[in-house]
């Protein structure tokens, strides 16, 4: 159903801070928040720490505010720069 095992990559990368970490000791993140539906899918990951740290927040709205950032379709700088914005929007909202 999955695929075996042996095709997975042994390590990844965390999203959040960049560290590799063994597949094992990471978490999934499907930007999509559809992570059932596996069909032609690749996924992002998080080491548990970042996940714990991150992941048990409100996510209402994440994946429109990171869509309306331009994630996955501009560069770094620019995706990081528009989420903030339009984070701290958020944050002043009564």
């Amino acid at each position: 159903m999955f695929g075996p095992r042996s095709s997975r990559a042994e390590s990844v990368t965390c999203i959040a801070c960049g560290e590799s970490v063994s597949r094992s000791e990471a978490r999934e993140y499907d930007k999509h928040g559809d992570r059932w539906d596996r069909r032609n899918k690749t996924f992002e990951h998080l080491c548990k720490a970042c996940f714990a740290e991150l992941c048990q927040q409100p996510r209402d709205g994440l994946e429109t505010t990171l869509d309306a950032a331009g994630a996955g379709k501009t560069d770094q700088g620019t995706f990081l720069k528009r989420f903030r914005e339009l984070s701290e929007g958020d944050t002043h909202r009564e």
